[in-house]
This record gives structure tokens, C-alpha cells and sequence, in this order.
């Protein structure tokens, strides 16, 4: 079994665990990987979302061989035989704990900031990897989640090999595993993308995971109109003038409009949070189309990112493609440089032709977007245009009032009180998709 991504994984493995609905589950991620996929289980099952961060103990000649973990709240899991068997003293145990421990406490602060931990005891608990080498790690969390007063411990992967579920169906109550090929090398092989998750990814989905309502990380409430349901993404090849740009294209029954999304620098269509707002406009009935603007080899160049107009051209290529596919409104969700591009495309939409009339962008957004850097352009964009921006954003916020004296256009600034540049307080990013929503559904939809 072959999966796309990490969150195609995640809706997968889903599927799989919908038995334990009824049962009020807890789902652990284990960071980094494990958090995407995690974020899509919890989110199926209506079950809060949490990271569980461990630390292998490793004896100090031989790393790899572990005596044993450390988990927060000061669980501590020690294999008595391993620490006899390596003639280990008191004080190479507490050097290497001490050192883990430093290591456990930052981890922790580092992708759950301030939040408390969510509590283990008497629950059933599901821990989530995106797949599995040896399990070393998957054991260690196990045992620590069981050591925290867990009533029932789930292990849920995408893919491990054969002998490691074998092992670890004595760490865990129930193992739950949709692939172990016998001819297994490395998890990365079982994926189409298997890019790293940087930390910021995993701090987002932890945040909008906690700021949702209810029980788990679902959908914020809200009047919205069209199916009200989740659509599947359908992987696209978008030609781009001639050139092959890999895409997510999603369109509910009866959308009345798609959106574009441009995503900005350092980020790609599997960026969190441009997928977290795509997901809430596909609830409110519109499709939307994420893409990579530049290609691998294109993007290890820091200059591409920043060259608006050529990227401004590829958007309208794409939009061009979408055109022949899609006969819809079509409006653009810009973040960071994203959103530079999208208001100089915009520009150049509208300075179309008049026998060229489908050529016009209906409306645009800009996420934490850097619109200054469109400054040459700017008064030609006719498309309404919505600014996004976190109060404590500030540099960004004063470049955005600034673009927004340039704009021409219909327009408006909100600021999103308390909010940084990712947006990745609690219910930032939500409010974020509701202003997009309301924006582009009075602008696009007839």
C-alpha cells in the first residue's frame, strides 16, 4: 500500500479506528512525523489531540541499545535487565537521565507552548506514527502513555515492517497497522511524499487542535453555505506553461466557485495552514486548488521565492489551466510572498483584453501576506481585496496598511487581535477561515 501523503495516511488510518469512537479515545502524536497524521485520526474521531514526547535512554557505549525512557510528569520506564546485563553504575544512569531529561522538557515547551497536558488516566489512548523502522521508539511511548494511567493502549501506524508489529503487539492492547510489506526497508519508501515535518507544522496542528470545539479538532462552528461536509483532495498535474506542478484540487458537489492558493516562502501545498483554511471553504461549498509554485530543484534557490513576477506568471498559467478544466469564479488565497503574487496576477487578470472576460479574478485574500512586495501593481488589482493580518504582527502589519493606500480596489484590513505571523494562537487560524469564507463566498458566488 502506497499513500500520498502524511495526511492521506492519517485519513486512512482513520478509517481503520473508527471502532474506537464510542470509547472517548485520547490520540497521541509522536512528533515529528506522527503529528499530521494524528491530526487527521483525532479529527475523524472526535477526540482531543495531544503530542507524546519521549526520550529514549540509551546505554552511554551503545546509544542505540535503550535501558529504558522517560516520559513528562516524571515517568520513568527502566529495564532492570538491560541496566545488570550492561554493568551500568547510578551515576551513567543519571547522566544520561539528566541529559534526556533537559531534552524531554524543551521538546515539550517547544510544540505544546503553555498548554497543559491532556490527562491519560482511565482513558483509551491511541498513539499514532506516520510508520515504523525497528519500533524502538513506538515501545518507549507505549509504556510511558501506560505508565501515565492509561486504561487501554492503541498503536496505530500507516505502514511497519512484519517482525515489528510482531514485537510490538506485547507493548500495546491493540496494534492497528494497513500495511507491513514483507519486503520493507524504510517508512520514506511507502510514501509519494515523505518531506520532513518541521517543528512550526507540528505547533500549528497542536494549536488549531486545541482551539477547536467540543471534544476534538473539528470543523469551527458556523453559518456556512453548500454540502457542510469534508471533500476529498484529488492529486492534479498542473501545467504551468508547459511545466509539471504537483496539485490538491477539491471540489464539493455543486461548488459555485474555486479558490487558488499561493502559498509563501519556505511553504508548499501541504502547508497546515493553508489546508486548514482550504478545508473550511470547502464545508461553505467552494473548491479549491493548492499547488507547488515552484519545483524541488527551483526552490532550493532562496532568490525564487522572492521573484513576484515570474511567480505571478506561473499563477496565471495555472489559473489558465483551471479555466479549461473548471468553469467557476475563480479567486485567489495568497500567504506571505504568496500573496504578492497573487495581487501582480490579479493585476495582470484584469488588465485582460475586454474579449477576454474570463480572465478576471473575483476576489482575493491575503494571509499574513506581503502585498508590498506587489507595490508596482497594486493599483491595477480590481478584484476585491481582503488583508489578513495578527496585531502582533507588526512589521508585517505596517507594510499591509501601507499596500492597502495603494490598492485601487474595494479592500479591507483585519487584524487578528493577539495573533503572530503564523496565526498559531488558539482560534486564530479559525478566524482566519471565516473572514476568507464570508469574503470570497459575497465576492465569487453568483
Amino acid at each position: 500500500m502506497l499513500f500520498l501523503h502524511r495526511t492521506d495516511a492519517g485519513e486512512r488510518l482513520a478509517e481503520a479506528l473508527r471502532h474506537l469512537r464510542g470509547e472517548d479515545p485520547v490520540v497521541l502524536g509522536l512528533p515529528r512525523g506522527g503529528v499530521p497524521v494524528a491530526f487527521q485520526v483525532a479529527r475523524a474521531l472526535g477526540a482531543p489531540l495531544d503530542v507524546i514526547v519521549v526520550r529514549k535512554l540509551g546505554v552511554p557505549y551503545h546509544r542505540e541499545l535503550g535501558f529504558g525512557a522517560i516520559g513528562e510528569g516524571g515517568v520513568r520506564v527502566i529495564s532492570e535487565d538491560i541496566v545488570r546485563s550492561s554493568r551500568l553504575r547510578p551515576q551513567d544512569l543519571a547522566a544520561v537521565e539528566h541529559a534526556e531529561e533537559a531534552e524531554l522538557a524543551r521538546q515539550a515547551r517547544r510544540f505544546r507552548g503553555e498548554r497543559p497536558r491532556v490527562a491519560l488516566a482511565g482513558r483509551t489512548v491511541i498513539v499514532v506514527d506516520d510508520g515504523i523502522a525497528t519500533g524502538a521508539t513506538a515501545v518507549a511511548a507505549c509504556e510511558v502513555v501506560r505508565a501515565q494511567g492509561a486504561a487501554r493502549v492503541v498503536l496505530a501506524v500507516p505502514v511497519a515492517p512484519p517482525d515489528a508489529v510482531a514485537r510490538l503487539s506485547t507493548s500495546a492492547d491493540e496494534v492497528l497497522c494497513l500495511s507491513a510489506p514483507p519486503a520493507f526497508r524504510a517508512v520514506g519508501e511507502w510514501y509519494e511524499d515523505f518531506s520532513q515535518t518541521p517543528d512550526e507544522e507540528v505547533v500549528a496542528l497542536l494549536a488549531r487542535a486545541a482551539a477547536a470545539p467540543g471534544p476534538g479538532p473539528g470543523p469551527a462552528p458556523g453559518p456556512a453555505p453548500g454540502p457542510g461536509a469534508d471533500v476529498r483532495a484529488t492529486a492534479v498535474e498542473v501545467d504551468a506553461g508547459g511545466l509539471a506542478l504537483a496539485g490538491d484540487l477539491a471540489l464539493p458537489e455543486g461548488a459555485g466557485a474555486v479558490v487558488v492558493f499561493a502559498h509563501g516562502s519556505g511553504s508548499s501545498r501541504r502547508s497546515p495552514r493553508n489546508r486548514a483554511v482550504a478545508a473550511d471553504l470547502n464545508r461553505a461549498g467552494l473548491g479549491t486548488l493548492l499547488f507547488d509554485l515552484l519545483t524541488p530543484a527551483e526552490e532550493a534557490d532562496r532568490a525564487n521565492v522572492f521573484a513576484i513576477e515570474p511567480l505571478a506568471g506561473r499563477l496565471a498559467e495555472a489559473t489558465r489551466w483551471l479555466r479549461r478544466r473548471v468553469p467557476l469564479p475563480i479567486g485567489y488565497f495568497g500567504a506571505s510572498t504568496g500573496a504578492a503574487a497573487a495581487l501582480w496576477a490579479a493585476a495582470q487578470a484584469a488588465e485582460a483584453p475586454d474579449g477576454d472576460a474570463d480572465a478576471g479574478i473575483g476576489a482575493v485574500v491575503s494571509r499574513g501576506g506581503r502585498p508590498d512586495l506587489a507595490g508596482p501593481r497594486l493599483a491595477a488589482v480590481r478584484a476585491p481585496t481582503l488583508l489578513v493580518v495578527g496585531s502582533r504582527d507588526t512589521t508585517v502589519l505596517d507594510l499591509n496598511r501601507g499596500a492597502q493606500r495603494a490598492l485601487r480596489c474595494e479592500n479591507r484590513l483585519e487584524i487578528v487581535p493577539g495573533a503572530t505571523h503564523l496565526f498559531e494562537e488558539p482560534g486564530a487560524l479559525d478566524e482566519v477561515a471565516a473572514l476568507a469564507r464570508d469574503w470570497f463566498v459575497r465576492h465569487l458566488v453568483r
